[in-house]
């Protein structure tokens, strides 16, 4: 009989220390779940804030702008355009 207990207590410390470690490693998988989800959203803020960046730096009057400064361009006037006679035949 005391055979039959040392082992049953054996089990149960086993089974014991089997649950309080799921449990820690549980927190522990909960907490790196909260914090990457915490980083996705961070990552979607600076998406959104990067998307406005590009739309405000591809604005046409400010590609205009670097044009006539930057690169010297200027636009042709109407009799300076060639106009292409379209090929085919029709």
């Amino acid at each position: 009989m005391l055979r039959l207990n040392m082992i049953l207590l054996f089990i149960l410390v086993v089974c014991a220390l089997g649950l309080v470690t799921s449990q820690h490693r549980a927190r522990k998988l909960f907490q790196e779940l909260e914090q990457e989800q915490e980083r996705g959203r961070q990552l979607d803020v600076e998406y959104g804030q990067l998307q406005l960046e590009m739309s405000t730096w591809a604005t046409s009057p400010r590609i205009e702008k670097i044009a006539r400064e930057r690169l010297h361009m200027v636009q042709p006037d109407a009799a300076g355009r060639p106009v292409v006679a379209a090929a085919g035949g029709r």
